[in-house]
């Protein structure tokens, strides 16, 4: 998967922490991360500009831009990274956070101005 150039629209100002980001995490496993919001925001941008929302379209997009096999952990940065930088951000943070929420901790997460983390366990005895 190609970084998209220019990778999506950002949202005002954000392009160099993009920037800069991306040539901080030139390995593997930083640089799918990249790869895979890139390619996430631009399919919602596409689908986006033929009438859309970010809710309608965020996650087959998220299934569709994953051709790498990102992780649970990945799928979370990827999130935050567009939440910041992404020019729809906001409303993909604040669908991602009722999408993955268990109980109330989305709309907490909204309110707050966070992301929850799709990646985290649960362990309880029996």
């Amino acid at each position: 998967m190609k970084i998209h150039d220019p990778p999506m629209t950002f949202a005002p100002n954000m392009e160099p922490e993009w920037a800069a980001g991306l040539e901080k995490n030139s390995d593997p496993y930083g640089g799918a991360v990249y790869r895979y919001a890139s390619e996430w925001a631009t399919r919602m941008e596409a689908a986006i500009a033929s009438g859309a929302t970010v809710v309608e379209c965020a996650k087959d997009a998220s299934h569709e831009a994953d051709d790498e096999g990102i992780t649970g952990f990945m799928y979370g940065c990827a999130v935050s990274m567009l939440s910041r930088w992404w020019v729809h951000g906001e409303a993909l943070r604040r669908w991602h956070n009722l999408d993955c929420q268990l109980g109330t901790e989305g709309e907490k997460a909204n309110e707050s101005g966070g992301v929850l983390n799709p990646a985290l366990l649960n362990i309880t005895p029996k």
